[in-house]
């Protein structure tokens, strides 16, 4: 019988938690692994991110399912061998 860990359990409960949570932890631990990042360059990461959500949320782009970009990468991929 194969025994779950500690991370395990831990990835399993953070899954769960709605994506606002999901969202705080994932940035709380990439955080926790990086090197002391450069204020301006973090804020203008935030800027950019807030503007490409807001870009998606007020529909001014179209989003491509995740299928359909796989589909187009595997194609390409067959078609440059």
């Amino acid at each position: 019988m194969m025994s779950i860990t500690v991370a395990e359990k831990i990835l399993d409960s953070a899954l769960k938690r709605p994506e606002a949570e999901r969202a705080h932890i994932a940035e709380a631990l990439l955080a926790s692994l990086e090197a002391p990042l450069d204020r301006e360059i973090w804020h203008a990461w935030q800027k950019e991110i807030d503007r490409r959500l807001n870009d998606i949320d007020s529909g001014a782009v179209n989003c491509t399912p995740w299928e359909e970009v796989k589909k187009r990468l595997y194609r390409n991929a067959k078609v440059q061998r």
